[in-house]
């Protein structure tokens, strides 16, 4: 990660602003993992900001009332634009750029469900939305021992996952849409919302199935170091580092390749 590229805390939400970004993305990490962004999905991130990216990471914290979270995390990116709209330590050019640049929503499992729920039922602009590994399941299955509690507590989620789908067949806008699916993710519901985007929007959505499973894009950097002379031991672990992020790093490419795409065409 280059020097200047460094999380900083504005607001409630964790940023990292390179100097003339291209595009603002609005990052919603998974249920529990989703409460540090900025350490759960610290390489995936800042690799996306080391290619001209403006990150704004919203941490958050599971309940039942997703509508409720869903305008929590809007609320806490639209006031941290805000502020850095108003820096006076950026520079005058930076912060007329942030007023205008595009906006995409990325997110991870629970987090796609957040970005679907933004677009469903808020007036918000977005160029588009990027979602791995969407997952929508009852409260039973998504949340430890609810099963047990359902004996004698009904719990539910708001809204229901029918709810969701039906508000997103209904009442989402956003026209493009990248759905990233994992070869070996049993948590993975990315067909349902899928077929409903692809129904709605055509050849706008694009769908891609890659190698890993639901943590994929939790992957953190590996920064093997050598002791002096290059060893057979240090060639292991560089062996090593290259199969752990081998399938991450192909998810930050086809998440880079698809934004360049919108932005200025593919980088060569």
């Amino acid at each position: 990660m280059s020097a200047s590229l460094t999380w900083q805390p504005v607001g409630s939400n964790w940023v990292m602003l390179p100097r003339r970004p291209v595009a603002i993305i609005h990052f919603l990490g998974g249920a529990f993992v989703g409460a540090a962004p900025q350490f759960s999905y610290g390489r995936l991130l800042e690799a996306i900001a080391a290619q001209g990216y403006a990150i704004i990471a919203t941490p958050f914290i599971n309940t039942l009332d997703h509508k409720a979270i869903a305008v929590a995390v809007l609320q806490q990116f639209e006031n941290t634009l805000d502020k850095l709209c108003r820096r006076p330590d950026l520079s005058a050019a930076l912060r007329a750029d942030l007023n205008i640049l595009p906006i995409y929503g990325l997110g991870h499992s629970m987090g796609c469900k957040l970005h679907l729920l933004i677009g469903s039922l808020f007036d918000v602009e977005r160029a588009g939305n990027m979602l791995m590994s969407f997952n929508n399941f009852d409260a039973d299955r998504a949340i430890p021992l609810a099963e047990w509690l359902n004996q004698s507590v009904s719990i539910q989620f708001t809204p229901t996952p029918a709810q969701t789908y039906r508000l997103i067949q209904e009442r989402y806008p956003i026209r493009r849409n990248l759905l990233i699916r994992f070869r070996n993710d049993d948590l993975d519901q990315t067909r349902q919302v899928g077929s409903i985007l692809s129904d709605r929007f055509g050849s706008l959505v694009t769908l891609e199935r890659l190698k890993g499973n639901h943590l994929t894009p939790l992957g953190q950097d590996l920064r093997w170091q050598s002791q002096g002379t290059f060893s057979p031991i240090d060639a292991l672990g560089q062996w090593v580092k290259q199969e752990l992020f081998r399938d991450l790093a192909f998810l930050e490419q086809t998440l880079l390749d698809w934004l360049d795409s919108l932005t200025f065409g593919q980088r060569s």
